[in-house]
């Protein structure tokens, strides 16, 4: 908590379990290969995602208490998004609206290939099977263009359980897998 508090974000090993991260990464595979209609051109340069996917939004509930033992405070869950990145993705720097108040970028899987996320101006090169914890709407955070082949990512966002943002449990939806497109 000390490092979160002070840099703003915090590493965070072992977030997903060896067989959390096989199952994952053939769920992002398979829905990449055969996705037709959900690509992002706005944040991204066109890469496979989900907003609330139910996989995705068991594993924000799964997660919750381990980010509460490293946080040291209770927290809500609002919303899950996963991302594939491909050849030359990148990631524009920008900081997180309120909902977003506690996230942690998790890497499912990669090719291998380096590929750090920058919390302000410090690259983390974060391993499979591991996180970041930050503060979203404080730190900038970015990725420059990316030369492998794939890299899975899941972002886990959360709100402070007696912070000012409670009233985006949920994502402001009735309950958690409810995707609301018209964000």
């Amino acid at each position: 908590m000390a490092q979160l508090e002070k840099d703003n974000y915090q590493y965070v090993e072992n977030v997903l379990t060896k067989e959390e991260q096989a199952l994952l990464n053939n769920y992002c595979k398979l829905y990449h290969f055969h996705n037709f209609k959900e690509h992002d051109f706005t944040q991204c340069t066109g890469e496979s995602f989900q907003y609330a996917c139910l996989v995705m939004e068991a594993l924000l509930k799964a997660k919750q208490p381990l980010f509460e033992k490293v946080i040291g405070k209770k927290i809500l869950p609002t919303y899950s998004f996963w991302r594939m990145y491909n050849y030359l993705s990148d990631l524009k720097p920008h900081s997180d609206r309120a909902a977003c108040e506690i996230s942690c970028t998790v890497c499912i899987g990669n090719d291998g290939t380096p590929w750090p996320i920058y919390m302000g101006d410090n690259p983390v090169e974060v391993k499979p099977g591991d996180g970041v914890v930050y503060h979203g709407p404080k730190i900038n955070h970015y990725r420059k263009e990316f030369k492998g082949d794939w890299h899975n990512q899941v972002f886990l966002h959360y709100v402070y359980a007696d912070g000012e943002n409670t009233k985006e449990v949920n994502d402001k939806k009735g309950f958690l897998g409810q995707a609301n497109y018209s964000l």
